[in-house]
């Protein structure tokens, strides 16, 4: 008998193809997802009306609910019961947690705090959040590992997800509620955010328009394919981890809990101008780029080690930027209903 997945976020970006796979292994789940305005609500809601078409069991039940809301969460709680809780739900960007800061002290940290709380009152099995490649800040200690200290993180963001994994680490300890934080890196795919470099690059060069490129064009990234993460977080559902020495920290006084964190990455880094590259190609246009100096937050290099997650899952991300960069190009020409690219 399949169990209830309750998934924050269904309508962003890993939500939405980590709902529609859970539905195709027969889960049950609950989508909650503010539909807010940070980038088009017409994307969001078009993710849950697919997911809905797809829905051929009938097992997806959609609530727009802010991570604020205690008193709605709970009763869906209440309701449903779910077994695992996976927590993508988040304010998400580097660039506007600079501008707006306050949107993530709101989501980021009262609303995890409100899924910890939730997660531990109704003995969910697993909660799972995301976390982010982000918390490893300026490090040039190649490739990330999660053992790695991560205090020092460059971007309001990154620092709330850092606390995200110490609330998490606290709740474990405490409470003995098995949760898994995962750091992903550079997530890219079909139905992909618009704020997000793939998105801004195909749009502008299929328009004809300049492409801004940050850090003169230096920027390294591991960027990893959507399918990479879903499987993964696919394969990690069912798999809590059990109270053990900390592996997190190298530190010998860390008590045990029922915790771990996980890089999900394709532990091969790829320039950002052989990324521009590949799309040029795929696209048969030259871009015309405007080189500026890196950003504020920025990370110039990120590289992700995967052997722990690997060792977990016996999965290895690979999909490589030529297969997804067509993959996500064919959809945003469907999407926007594109017929002549120029």
């Amino acid at each position: 008998m399949k169990k209830t997945v309750l998934v924050t976020g269904c309508a962003g970006f890993i939500g939405y193809h980590l709902t529609n796979r859970l539905l195709k292994k027969k889960y049950t789940v609950i989508g909650i997802d503010n539909i807010n305005n940070y980038y088009s609500t017409k994307l969001k809601k078009d993710r849950v009306k697919q997911i809905k078409i797809n829905d051929k069991n009938k097992k997806f039940h959609f609530y727009r609910c802010n991570l604020k809301n205690f008193n709605k969460q709970k009763k869906l709680f209440k309701k449903y019961k779910p077994t695992y809780v996976v927590n993508l739900a988040a304010q998400a960007g580097v660039r506007y947690s600079i501008e707006n800061p306050m949107a993530y002290v709101d989501s980021n940290l009262v609303g995890f705090t409100n899924i910890l709380e939730l997660s531990r009152h109704f003995n969910v099995k697993h909660l799972i959040y995301a976390s982010t490649s982000s918390v490893y800040g300026a490090s040039k200690k190649y490739p990330y590992n999660e053992n790695d200290i991560a205090s020092h993180p460059i971007a309001f963001y990154g620092a709330t997800k850092r606390a995200n994994e110490l609330m998490a680490h606290s709740y474990s300890y405490l409470y003995k509620l098995p949760t898994t934080g995962l750091r992903f890196f550079t997530v890219y795919g079909p139905w992909g955010r618009p704020d997000m470099a793939l998105f801004k690059f195909v749009q502008n060069i299929i328009k004809n328009k300049t492409i801004n490129v940050f850090n003169k064009g230096k920027h390294t990234r591991d960027f990893t394919y959507i399918d990479d993460i879903v499987e993964s977080i696919i394969r990690l559902v069912n798999k809590a981890p059990k109270s053990s020495r900390n592996l997190l920290f190298n530190d010998p006084s860390e008590s045990s809990a029922p915790f771990r964190i996980l890089n999900i990455g394709n532990n091969k880094p790829v320039k950002l101008m052989e990324y521009i590259k590949e799309i040029e190609l795929q696209l048969k246009i030259k871009a015309k780029i405007k080189f500026l100096p890196i950003q504020k937050g920025d990370i110039q290099t990120t590289f992700a080690s995967k052997k722990k997650l690997v060792k977990i899952t016996g999965y290895s991300p690979k999909t490589n930027i030529t297969h997804g960069i067509s993959k996500f190009i064919k959809w945003f020409l469907i999407y926007y209903k594109i017929l002549n690219v120029k």
